[in-house]
């Protein structure tokens, strides 16, 4: 198991705990992704607590049809897009039972990149509840990698979306 493998298996047994903590439930809305994050929640036994459904939309009539991104979205803004990939993770809170959802679209490589979207080129999106966040990642590397640390980043941004941050300094009389 490689470093980063390994970095996803703890932020996903980290995710499982918050989730079930707070009796609350995730869906996935994956493109270049293809399942990755799915994948990787659903590995851990006992996951059907926590995580609802994935959907692997990488066609862009998949985002249409299974979360309901609208097509003119996709044909203005392109697959691999702010609009698109929050648009993908309302969808996938919209069309699940789930609480909390992680989205990702772009151009893993090693070809379909542009001088608009290069190679690397990455759209996560999450949603908690009705508040949907996004990021852009530019990243390097093989299709794998570049797979790998979508995984790893979106994992790990909706655990910090979920953990109320620490009070900061304390007063001490």
């Amino acid at each position: 198991m490689s470093k980063q493998e390994a970095n996803i298996e703890e932020l996903v047994q980290q995710l499982a705990a918050r989730l079930t903590e707070k009796g609350w439930m995730l869906a996935t809305a994956e493109s270049c992704t293809g399942g990755m994050i799915a994948a990787a929640c659903t590995d851990l036994a006992g996951s059907s607590q926590w995580f609802e459904r994935g959907f692997v939309t990488y066609s862009n009539e998949a985002k249409t049809e299974m979360l309901g991104v609208p097509a003119e979205l996709i044909a203005r803004h392109g697959a691999v897009s702010e609009e698109v990939v929050r648009a993908m993770a309302e969808g996938a809170l919209r069309h699940s039972c789930a609480q909390v959802s992680i989205a990702v679209t772009g151009v893993a490589g090693p070809s379909g990149g542009s001088a608009e979207k290069p190679v690397g080129t990455v759209w996560v999106g999450w949603g908690v509840h009705n508040t949907i966040h996004s990021q852009l990642l530019e990243l390097s590397g093989s299709r794998t990698s570049i797979r790998l640390a979508s995984t790893s980043h979106s994992l790990q941004h909706l655990l910090s979306a979920i953990i109320p941050p620490a009070p900061h300094g304390a007063q001490c009389n």
